[in-house]
């Protein structure tokens, strides 16, 4: 029987902060002592049309969050607790939100509708709620059944495709809902509210049409009533609409010929004259089609040998079209657009398909785009000036260096003019252009820039005059010598022609990063990330007497942000944001000094004053600040190497707190990082340290609340500590081991069709390997046996991973250098066991046919080391 929540429900909502403090409290212990009472009584609160709608409001929120939660361990919770709910409360809570779906109040079907969907995410893939979808569909065939019901239903099938996934319904059931979906979508039937809420339910349900797309009837008639429902006259619908073509475009591509024609009129006259929401989605349908086409094109093989792609090529056919359409898009531009990052409108989503046609087509673009370029240009409307630069930069990316060099190398002197334009727009549009042709045309490593070494100079000179512009311009302008300095990085001799420019390029950034108005558009960060890029490309044995002068002037700077007044959060923040970039500095050039021999005592010489400006900024306690001087000290530790001990009784407490900081994830596995890099400085000096930080490392593995991108590191840092500390790591091993044969286990049972968990799946099997590596390696001269009993079980491990047919490169290095490992430190004693898994001939085989040189060369080597083995 179901509890009175009401008068809790409306004091949670009190403006009386007491009494919503302890309805708060109330309602959490109704949860705790009896959950499925909790969720009943929520349910009939939803449901009672009798109710005030502020009290129905909370019910709906608070039986939503017990179904559901972003942080993945706190959801397989919540999805445990429901299960574990008898039968019948289920039934009668479920009986509830289908029947709130006929409510009078829009809000309580609205909400309902969310929380069936939670509910079926749950039981759906589970077979437990058979009867959901009959029972929606029931709602839609009422002949005379109310518009809202029919609304709310649709919207309740559109989540629920959103939650579930493709495999959980049979094809019947698909069909039913479909139809119901597409019949929802009449405009002769139905009122706005009606069709709006099918059109929506379709984009969901696009992904479990597959088997309807392929029968050539079904398809017909879904896209006919798609492109109908896109001529409707209530916008919404309109853009909705467009929205399942967008989706169409890229779910169905192979089946799209028939329909382009239509598509095309379609989108044009959307984009030409329908309502920004609508014209938006228009263009998005053609984006997405480049996205499908550049896929394709990146991934056909260059072997079979054809020269023209496999796919339909829509852009190449609709190019004479097309290409005018978006060009004349660039001209709708807003009058501030250039000041705020989150703008998003007709010019820029037509600048960005083009970029997505000139990557799709490559040279055919140029001809159709340059005479618009050129014509506008130089008009006196700033609009024209301005969407001549957008479409300039826009197509630099997809045509071939021949084509795009004599282009660039006639308009470089006008775009350096152009950054005195009288209007900013003009300015910034211009500043991205400049960044994009030395991101993309300038390359001297790879035997290719559009700067000739004369024109460097007047480049910096313009450069360095515009970076005083308005912030959003200056910005621009950080990013265009970020790809020039970049551009330099290996190059041989030709990093030579830019040192000259350094000590004017550092000082205008450091100088840029203290203007009173640099966090506006980001403009600081992207100074000291500029700095960072110059620092790092620069030619060193030229450069270390500047960038030795630049470390004090730094160092100075980080130690004055430990002065500053802190008075509110935002004070605590802005301070923060600073250290993390002036640590971030410090981190390349610690780097950038540590990496020659020449230069490496400049570092061991500042390494004591350093180390303590970064011990104060970690007493701080700020995470963004965290990380970067986290990052910094891993830089020192590597260039100091055993002298790094020194510091450690000071630092240990800081790895202890990164290492325990299941909050911010990113700061636990960066610190992790960090530990590896301690373990190659110190050897076995950091022994003292080892068991606090195994015990902490296995505690993170143990823990359902770490992000699960955090575990792999973890296994890495155990063959760092091993390598360290050699047969000391024994009293380690047993637990190691087990973690490391039960993270192996999770991955053999690993779905691999998810892409996100693909990605898992190959960092971890990649980090147990890395683990394997250490712990053999060290203990291959003390006491090798120790990992005997554990050979067979690795031996299958790499065996399954060979196996898989999809496999990271990445992790096939990482398993052949294991194996090698294995024979090398076990010697002998693993010839039965080698003659036993003979499929690391066929393995080695595979990798030694490899275009990939490191990875022969591994191959190569384990193939050595077996074989000693063996005979």
């Amino acid at each position: 029987m179901a509890m009175e929540i009401t008068p809790i429900l409306l004091s949670a909502q009190s403006p009386d902060a007491k009494v919503r403090n302890e309805a708060e409290a109330n309602l959490r212990q109704f949860q705790e002592q009896n959950l499925p009472l909790f969720l009943l009584s929520l349910s009939v609160e939803l449901a009672n049309n009798e109710k005030p709608n502020e009290s129905r409001r909370l019910a709906g929120i608070v039986l939503k969050n017990s179904l559901d939660a972003k942080d993945a361990a706190r959801k397989e919770h919540l999805v445990q607790q429901w299960m574990a709910i008898e039968f019948s409360i289920k039934s009668q809570i479920k009986d509830l939100l289908l029947r709130t779906l006929g409510s009078s109040v829009q809000e309580a079907r609205h909400t309902s509708a969310q929380v069936i969907a939670k509910v079926a995410s749950i039981e759906v893939p589970r077979k437990q709620w058979p009867e959901l979808i009959g029972l929606l569909l029931h709602n839609m065939t009422q002949q005379d059944g109310p518009g809202a019901l029919k609304e709310a239903t649709l919207q309740t099938l559109g989540y629920v495709c959103e939650e579930i996934s493709n495999q959980d319904l049979v094809q019947d059931e698909v069909n039913n809902v479909l139809t119901a979906v597409v019949q929802g979508m009449n405009l002769a039937q139905h009122g706005p509210e009606v069709r709006l809420a099918a059109t929506r339910a379709l984009y969901n349900a696009l992904e479990f049409a597959q088997t309807n797309f392929q029968n050539e009837m079904e398809r017909n008639y879904i896209m006919k009533v798609v492109c109908e429902t896109a001529l409707s006259k209530e916008v919404e619908i309109r853009q909705a609409a467009f929205e399942c073509l967008v989706s169409i475009a890229s779910t169905y591509y192979d089946v799209l010929e028939p329909y382009m024609q239509t598509l095309f009129q379609l989108t044009s006259n959307a984009v030409k004259g329908d309502e920004e929401t609508v014209a938006l989605q228009a263009i998005e349908f053609w984006s997405s089609i480049c996205d499908e086409e550049i896929e394709i094109q990146e991934y056909e093989s260059p072997e079979s040998g054809d020269s023209e792609p496999v796919h339909s090529q829509f852009i190449k056919k609709a190019l004479p079209s097309l290409v005018p359409m978006l060009l004349e898009t660039l001209l709708k531009q807003e009058e501030d657009q250039d000041q705020d990052d989150s703008i998003w409108n007709i010019s820029m989503a037509g600048g960005t398909c083009l970029g997505l046609v000139a990557r799709t087509v490559g040279d055919d673009v140029v001809l159709l785009v340059m005479p618009f370029v050129e014509a506008n240009i130089v008009k006196p409307d700033w609009r024209s000036r301005e969407a001549a630069t957008f479409a300039f930069g826009s197509i630099l990316e997809g045509p071939s260096i021949d084509k795009l060099t004599p282009l660039v190398n006639a308009g470089l002197d006008f775009l350096l003019n152009a950054m005195k334009d009288g209007n900013n727009h003009v300015k910034d549009t211009t500043a991205w252009t400049l960044s994009r042709v030395f991101e993309l045309l300038h390359s001297p490593a790879n035997g290719f820039s559009v700067i000739s070494p004369e024109k460097l100079h007047r480049i910096v000179a313009v450069l360095l005059e515009s970076i005083n512009d308005a912030p959003h311009v200056a910005e621009k302008v950080c990013g265009a010598i970020y790809y020039l300095a970049q551009g330099y990085e290996d190059a041989g001799s030709d990093s030579s022609l830019l040192t000259p420019c350094l000590p004017g390029i550092i000082s205008q950034l450091l100088k840029t990063a203290d203007r009173t108005d640099g966090g506006d558009s980001k403009l600081r960060s992207s100074a000291y990330e500029t700095l960072n890029e110059v620092v790092r490309s620069s030619n060193i044995v030229e450069t270390s007497h500047i960038i030795k002068e630049l470390l004090p002037v730094i160092m100075n700077k980080l130690g004055q942000t430990l002065e500053l007044q802190i008075v509110s959060s935002d004070d605590r923040e802005k301070q923060g944001d600073l250290q993390a970039s002036l640590c971030g500095v410090l981190q390349v050039i610690i780097q950038k000094l540590s990496s020659a021999d020449e230069t490496k005592p400049i570092i061991l010489q500042a390494a004591d004053p350093i180390m303590i400006l970064f011990l104060r900024v970690l007493a701080c306690r700020s995470s963004t600040v965290h990380e970067e001087a986290m990052l910094a000290i891993g830089a020192l530790a590597y260039a100091s190497g055993p002298e790094f001990g020194k510091y450690m009784p000071e630092l240990y407490k800081y790895l202890e707190m990164g290492l325990q900081n299941f909050e911010e994830y990113q700061v636990c596995a960066i610190t992790i990082g960090v530990v590896g890099d301690i373990c190659r400085a110190l050897d076995d000096k950091v022994l003292p340290y080892c068991d606090g930080i195994m015990s902490h490392l296995i505690r993170d593995l143990q823990s359902a609340e770490l992000h699960r991108s955090v575990k792999p590191p973890i296994f890495s840092c155990f063959g760092d500590i091993a390598l360290a500390i050699g047969e000391q790591f024994l009293k380690y091993i047993e637990s190691a081991i087990t973690m490391m044969q039960s993270a192996a286990q999770i991955c053999a049972q690993m779905d691999t069709n998810d892409e996100e968990f693909i990605d898992y799946g190959n960092q971890l099997k990649r980090s147990i390997f890395e683990a394997y590596s250490g712990i053999l390696q060290g203990f291959k001269n003390s006491k090798p046996e120790v990992m005997l009993p554990h050979a067979g079980h690795l031996l299958q491990f790499i065996e399954l991973v060979f196996r898989e047919s999809q496999r990271d490169e990445s992790v096939t290095k990482a398993a052949v250098a294991v194996m090698g490992d294995l024979a090398d430190s076990l010697g002998s004693n693993t010839k039965i066991l080698f003659r036993d898994n003979t499929f690391y001939v066929d393995f080695l085989g595979e990798c030694l046919q490899s275009d990939d040189e490191q990875l022969k060369e591994t191959a190569n080597w384990t193939q050595v080391m077996i074989a000693k083995v063996i005979s």
